[in-house]
């Protein structure tokens, strides 16, 4: 096989690689270490555990909700194939939980009305402003992308969720900071979200920090990623295309310059 064959062939299975695994969105961390999971979704061939996925739904739900948003997620995703999977009726019920302003009507007033599956995920707060009012200035981000927009981004949720401690001898605390290891510079505004049986999982799960602290850096694994099975299987078959493609190019080489010398 000559050098320009194998650099063709080379780069096609590079190109498959590119498609097949996911890329990170950012540089690594500058706090300590990131904690390391084995995910189900890791891995060219993962898929989401579902009843991980509605557990971590259940903690953003019941607990990440009440500052952070997922602005990119509407109720109905909860419901689509490669997500939690709830069924319509119970997407439905979750949506209706909350409400929305709609409008206008026919005497032209805005109005609140149940939120359907076809809405967005409610945010907390109406605008940034109010958002920082309610948590002393610091304006929490928006969730639904984290995962992508950190290096090793499950993890890094992982490990931050898990990552709070009594700040060192000697290192000295900013008023109202609290000392993670993991987040770059170890000093966070965000308190501990999590603590032991902090909710009650609707399929009887154990709630400890941790199983809680996993199941929802899955979930929002999901959020920044709800393809993410169908672009493993997609990869999966341009690999399998690609190796049959590279057996009929070696094969048509072959042939083609068989009696040339």
């Amino acid at each position: 096989m000559t050098n320009k064959l194998q650099i063709i062939l080379g780069g096609v299975f590079l190109a498959a690689a590119a498609i097949a695994l996911p890329l990170d969105a950012a540089h690594a961390s500058e706090g300590g270490e990131l904690k390391h999971v084995n995910w189900s979704f890791n891995g060219p061939f993962g898929t989401f555990d579902r009843a991980q996925l509605k557990r971590g739904f259940q903690v953003y739900r019941e607990v990440c909700s009440a500052c952070h948003s997922v602005k990119f997620m509407s109720y109905r995703n909860l419901s689509e194939a490669g997500g939690p999977e709830y069924t319509d009726a119970e997407t439905k019920t979750i949506a209706a939980t909350n409400k929305v302003m709609d409008g206008p009507d026919r005497d032209g007033e805005m109005f609140e009305r149940p939120a359907e599956p076809k809405d967005r995920i409610v945010k907390p707060f109406p605008n940034d402003n109010a958002a920082r009012a309610a948590n002393n200035g610091a304006l929490p981000p928006d969730l639904s992308l984290m995962t992508k927009a950190r290096h090793d981004g499950p993890n890094y949720v992982y490990s931050i969720l898990t990552g709070y401690a009594d700040a060192p001898e000697g290192v000295v605390m900013a008023d109202g900071m609290n000392y993670n290891h993991y987040f770059p510079g170890q000093q966070i505004a965000m308190p501990p979200p999590l603590s032991d049986d902090q909710v009650t999982y609707e399929d009887g799960a154990p709630a400890t920090l941790d199983q809680m602290a996993q199941d929802v850096s899955a979930f929002l694994t999901w959020t920044a990623e709800p393809k993410l099975e169908d672009r493993h299987k997609l990869g999966l078959k341009v690999v399998l295309f690609l190796i049959v493609f590279a057996g009929l190019l070696f094969a048509s080489y072959k042939r083609i310059w068989k009696d040339q010398h």
